[in-house]
């Protein structure tokens, strides 16, 4: 890949400051429409799909991805766009690939944000259930995974109340291979610890948590947002791993409100 070069397909809203915000396994960058219908007036938001997902190919020649790799894609876009300076935000995920980037590529950031996300890295137990699903995606796909996973992602009352936004979710996931999907799993479960960034931050941080999240539990994110006074810490009630659908007027306030506290 040429240094300047980004093969991820991304899409570009409105106009003004920028704010990136990345998706997290099993989504596309449609995970954010909720987001765009707002946002895109106060800002020029980027969305990539990241490799392997959509139309953004897996980097060829690498036996294995990395965390750290798909942050190299995101400074590689930034470039591509000649932005200087942004705002990151990454959910689940995605919140993994921005704190690998508030670490390798500091000088980019005005703030960053984990939403539904952590800094700590993947327990023993967390690991085992990593190849665990490795293994299910190798012998049954990537769909068959998911649409058993993906329900456990909402709170139960956005489940019951929401069947179809649930199973449009479901639906979307058949377009990932399992190499993919595995690759991510991989990378999840290879990542370091990253609390250091949080502790060391000088620019604003946001945390965002549900109380109905077993994804990213609320007790974590709780614990992490005692590490630094630059961190902004807000709990989303009766909601699950998902809450830019199940509470989207509430995760878009609170954006907004931070890309102005990162201005200011």
């Amino acid at each position: 890949m040429n240094h300047n070069q980004t093969t991820l397909q991304y899409n570009t809203y409105g106009q003004g400051f920028p704010v990136i915000l990345l998706h997290g396994f099993g989504e596309d960058n449609t995970i954010w429409n909720n987001q765009i219908v707002v946002l895109k007036d106060f800002c020029l938001l980027i969305i990539p799909n990241l490799q392997g997902t959509g139309s953004s190919p897996l980097m060829q020649g690498k036996s294995t991805l990395s965390i750290e790799d798909m942050a190299d894609d995101i400074q590689l876009l930034l470039e591509k766009e000649k932005i200087t300076e942004c705002i990151l935000l990454g959910h689940s995920m995605g919140g993994y690939i921005t704190l690998a980037f508030a670490e390798k590529y500091p000088q980019y950031l005005k703030g960053f944000g984990l939403i539904h996300s952590t800094a700590y890295p993947d327990s023993e137990e967390k690991k085992k259930n990593r190849l665990k699903s490795i293994d299910i995606i190798e012998e049954y796909g990537g769909y068959s995974f998911l649409k058993n996973t993906i329900p456990n992602l909402f709170s139960v009352r956005f489940k019951f109340n929401n069947e179809e936004s649930v199973d449009e979710l479901i639906q979307k996931s058949k377009s990932f291979s399992n190499t993919s999907l595995q690759a991510y799993c991989q990378a999840m479960m290879n990542r370091p610890d990253r609390t250091k960034q949080l502790i060391n931050t000088t620019i604003p941080v946001l945390l965002i948590a549900g109380t109905e999240d077993i994804a990213a539990p609320l007790k974590d994110l709780k614990e992490q947002s005692d590490l630094s006074n630059k961190i902004e810490f807000h709990i989303l009630e009766r909601v699950g791993h998902m809450g830019m659908w199940e509470a989207p007027q509430e995760i878009n306030q609170l954006i907004l409100s931070f890309i102005k506290t990162c201005l200011s």
